[in-house]
């Protein structure tokens, strides 16, 4: 991609019109492979969405007979809509915005990553500034303030929730204030400043941060890997290539590993099958936090 098409790309993550794209986007004339639009949760700001997700673009257009353009959303809510308005046909989505999707319309996990341990489950993890004393553990965070992720990610706002109201028997009004975020590197960055005493985050932007001076206070139980969907109208035929693209990744082969260490942490280590009973687990957490009295948005 050249120089100028890199530029342009960048300035149209804050362009409101999904539709615009830069003219060297594709040549003039009919483009050789039909093309397929994939966009993502906003884990981080629109620029570094940009930078680790446009490789596993690059892969998956080199690898099937499809091209595959990178539409980025600005918040979970937009992402929805992109999926409900085909305006792009697959996404990663969360959990819990995989299950508000899934009761809007019809779509269909086909994937989700692994973890380091080769595993298809991540984990939310709350932060705090590595030189604070005072916050080493869960039961720390009564009374202190937390920054949150979207009040739609699964790993920076429900499933904290889960661990403090569960576990930590904590509650929203025990916290001294409390805010949700766009990004999760928003709530890492906030956390490092000192503006909040600790953050809730998935656990890549968290080992991300680990080494500027934020350290790791409390993990949550394995979290169903993000699924990776597509709308129940998009041909078998893609999702075949999607899948088969995808699951051919060996992380314990070094050319593979030499592919993926260019995408987001989320995608290095590879890819297991998804189905609708994988999300259950935050079904569950949805219903209980909903008993609790917390209002979950839809």
């Amino acid at each position: 991609m050249s120089f100028r098409c890199i530029i342009l790309s960048f300035l149209l993550v804050f362009v409101s019109t999904v539709n615009v794209k830069p003219a060297c986007a594709e040549k003039a004339g009919k483009p050789s492979k039909e093309v397929v639009y994939f966009s993502a949760i906003t884990l981080y700001h629109p620029i570094v969405m940009y930078q680790r997700y446009q490789p596993l673009m690059d892969y998956l257009t080199k690898n099937t007979p499809y091209k595959f353009e990178l539409r980025l959303s600005q918040d979970y809510r937009n992402i929805i809509n992109f999926l409900k308005n085909n305006d792009v046909q697959v996404a990663l989505l969360g959990g819990a915005t995989y299950l508000e999707a899934k009761e809007q319309f019809n779509i269909v996990p086909i994937l989700k990553p692994l973890g380091h341990d080769g595993k298809p489950y991540y984990r939310s993890v709350f932060i705090a500034r590595a030189d604070n004393k005072k916050i080493n553990k869960l039961s720390d965070l009564k009374g202190k303030s937390i920054a949150f992720a979207s009040e739609r990610s699964t790993s920076g706002y429900l499933v904290p929730l889960n661990e403090l109201y569960a576990k930590g028997g904590i509650t929203l009004r025990d916290l001294s204030k409390y805010v949700n975020l766009k990004y999760h590197d928003s709530v890492a960055r906030e956390v490092l400043r000192g503006n909040f005493d600790a953050g809730a985050v998935i656990d890549s932007v968290a080992n991300s941060f680990k080494d500027r001076g934020l350290k790791i206070i409390a993990l949550s139980d394995p979290i169903p890997g993000l699924p990776i969907v597509v709308r129940a109208d998009v041909p078998d035929e893609v999702v075949n290539a999607i899948k088969k693209a995808l699951l051919a990744l060996d992380y314990n082969n070094p050319e593979h590993r030499k592919i993926m260490a260019q995408w987001d942490e989320e995608f290095r280590y590879g890819f297991a099958e998804a189905e609708d009973s994988d999300y259950n687990s935050i079904r569950a957490i949805v219903a209980y936090l909903v008993k609790k009295g917390v209002k979950i948005p839809r």
